[in-house]
C-alpha cells in the first residue's frame, strides 16, 4: 500500500526481492527493508530510500558490521537466521519454478567457514576500500568481518601498493587471496611498468611476506609458490586464478559432487579450473578436465603429475562456449560434471542433452542460468532428483547450488 505525503512515501514492505532489497507495491525496491515493515522512503522511480521505520519486523537483527547499509559488499545483514536461510533458498526455489522445474530443494548448507579467501580491493585518488553501495565512490575499511584474518592483514599491504602507484593516475583492483603459504596479490589496471617501478613492489611484496605478487598476471616476484589444496592434492594457481570463495565451500561443494557421481569410473569434468572438483574425483576415478583458462589448466596437469595415489587426470584446453564437447565425445564418460560461470553452459548443455550419459551433476553460482541449463537437460531425457543450495556468500545475494541428473 502507498500513501503520498509531500516529498515522502509512506510503504508497507512486502518481500525480499532477488538482491535483497524490500520490495513494496510498485514495485518499489528499498534496500535494507524487510518484508511487513512500514516504512517512510524517498522514492524516484522504482528506487527507494529508507528515511524512516515505523514497524520494524520481528525477524530484524542488529547489523554486526559497522560500515553495513554504507559499503556496498553486503546486502542481508539485518535478518534473523532462519529468514535469512528461507530467503536464500528461496532464491534457488524461485529460480527453477520460473523454468517451470519442480524438484524437491534441499536445506541450506552454510559454507561460509573462516570467511571469504579472495578479496579484490579497488583504489582510487589515495583511497584503498570496498565501493559504497550503489556508487563509485570508495569506502576505505580498516578491517572486513566477512574475509579470513589473513586478508584483513593485507589491507596494509595494499595501501602501500597504492600509495607507490599513485603517479601512474590509474584506478587499480587489488586482487588479494589467501593460500595456504601466505596472501597471492594481483594487481589490476596499471598497465605495463617498468623495470624501476617492478623493484619497488617486489621491496614491498617482501616487506609485507607476500607469497607472490603480480601485475596483471605478469608475476613480479615469487617469494613462495601460492599452494591451495583441493581433496589431498596440493596446487598451485597462476594469478587471479578462479576459487571458491570461501575454503569452507571446497569441502562442501566437493562432497556433494562426490555424492553425485558415485561409483562412476570415467568422468569429464567440464569448466574444471584448476581442478577444484577434478583432482579429488581422481582418488576413484579417471577424470578429463577441460577450460579455456590455458594457465589454469596448466596448473591442473602440473599438480596432476606431481599428486600420489590418483587414477589418471588429464587436463585439455578448450572453450565449452565455442567448441563444447559433441555426443560422440561424451561417449567415453559414464558421467559428467560442469560448472560453469555466471552465464552458464547453454551450448555444453544441449550437446550433454543430445548425449547418451546416464548421470550429470551441475554446479552454479547462478540460480538463474542453471535453471536454464537444466531446462535443457530435462527435455532432452534427463530428470533434476536432487538440488542442494550452498551459502558461501554470507550476507549477498548470491548462492551456489549442486544439482544431480540422471536418466
Amino acid at each position: 500500500m502507498i500513501h503520498q505525503t509531500d516529498t515522502l512515501v509512506q510503504l508497507t514492505i512486502e518481500r525480499l526481492g532477488h538482491r535483497g532489497d524490500g520490495v513494496a507495491e510498485g514495485p518499489v525496491f528499498v534496500p535494507y527493508t524487510l518484508p511487513g515493515e512500514r516504512i517512510e522512503a524517498e522514492v524516484q522511480g522504482e528506487r527507494g530510500r529508507l528515511v524512516a521505520l515505523h514497524k520494524p519486523s520481528p525477524d530484524r537483527i542488529e547489523p554486526f558490521c559497522p560500515h553495513f547499509t554504507h559499503c556496498g559488499g553486503c546486502a542481508i545483514q539485518h535478518l534473523s537466521e532462519p529468514a535469512y536461510q528461507a530467503w536464500k533458498r528461496g532464491l534457488v526455489v524461485e529460480a527453477l519454478g520460473q523454468s517451470g522445474i519442480n524438484v524437491p530443494v534441499e536445506p541450506l548448507v552454510d559454507a561460509h567457514g573462516r570467511g571469504r579467501r579472495r578479496a579484490t580491493l579497488h583504489a582510487r585518488k589515495g583511497k584503498v576500500g570496498f565501493a559504497e553501495a550503489r556508487s563509485h565512490e570508495l569506502i576505505e575499511l580498516d578491517a572486513c568481518p566477512i574475509l579470513v584474518p589473513e586478508l584483513n592483514q593485507g589491507l596494509e599491504a595494499a595501501r602501500a601498493f597504492e600509495k607507490q602507484m599513485r603517479g601512474l593516475g590509474k584506478p587499480l583492483d587489488i586482487v588479494l587471496t589467501a593460500t595456504l603459504t601466505g596472501l597471492d596479490c594481483d594487481i589490476r589496471g596499471a598497465g605495463r611498468i617498468d623495470d624501476k617501478m617492478r623493484l619497488k613492489l617486489a621491496e614491498l611484496a617482501a616487506r609485507y611476506d607476500l607469497a607472490r605478487l603480480s601485475n596483471h598476471g605478469d608475476v613480479v616476484i615469487e617469494r613462495r609458490a601460492p599452494v591451495v589444496r583441493f581433496g589431498n592434492v596440493e596446487v598451485s594457481p597462476p594469478p587471479g586464478a578462479f576459487l571458491q570463495a570461501t575454503a569452507e565451500a571446497d569441502k562442501a561443494l566437493t562432497a556433494l559432487v562426490q555424492e553425485g557421481l558415485a561409483g562412476a569410473k570415467r568422468v569429464a569434468d567440464l569448466f574444471a579450473g584448476c581442478g577444484t572438483f577434478g583432482l579429488a574425483l581422481a582418488a576413484t576415478c579417471h577424470v578429463q578436465g577441460f577450460d579455456s583458462d590455458k594457465p589454469a589448466i596448466a596448473a591442473l596437469d602440473k599438480a596432476a603429475k606431481r599428486a600420489q595415489g590418483l587414477k589418471p587426470i588429464t587436463a585439455t584446453a578448450r572453450d565449452l562456449f565455442h567448441r563444447p564437447l559433441l555426443a560422440d565425445e561424451l561417449m567415453p564418460f559414464d558421467a559428467v560434471l560442469f560448472d560453469p560461470p555466471r552465464a552458464g553452459a547453454e551450448a555444453q548443455s544441449k550437446r550433454l542433452a543430445a548425449s547418451r550419459l546416464k548421470r550429470i551433476v551441475g554446479v552454479s553460482c547462478n540460480p538463474t542460468t542453471f535453471a536454464r541449463d537444466a531446462a535443457i537437460l530435462i527435455a532432452g531425457g534427463y530428470k533434476l532428483v536432487k538440488v542442494t543450495p550452498v551459502d558461501q556468500f554470507r550476507h549477498s545475494a548470491h548462492v551456489e547450488l549442486v544439482g544431480v541428473f540422471a536418466r
